[in-house]
C-alpha cells in the first residue's frame, strides 16, 4: 500500500493546491493533490534532494 503525503504546511485538511510525496519502490513519487488518480512523475531521492536544495539556496 502506497502512502501518499502532503505537506503540513498547506492551508489545511480541504486545501487542494499541493503536491503529495510517496515512496514509490526505488523512488519518490509526486503527484497532484487535485487528481490522486492521475499522472504521477516519479524521480530518484538525490534527483529530489539535488531539486530542493537548488530551491532552497534560490537557484532554478
Amino acid at each position: 500500500m502506497t502512502i501518499w503525503r502532503k505537506s503540513s504546511y498547506t492551508g489545511g485538511g480541504n486545501d487542494q493546491l499541493c503536491v503529495e510525496v510517496a515512496r514509490l519502490g526505488r523512488g519518490i513519487g509526486l503527484r497532484d493533490s487535485k487528481n490522486p488518480a492521475g499522472a504521477r512523475l516519479e524521480v530518484s531521492r538525490g534527483t529530489l534532494s539535488e531539486l530542493f536544495g537548488r530551491v532552497k539556496h534560490g537557484g532554478a
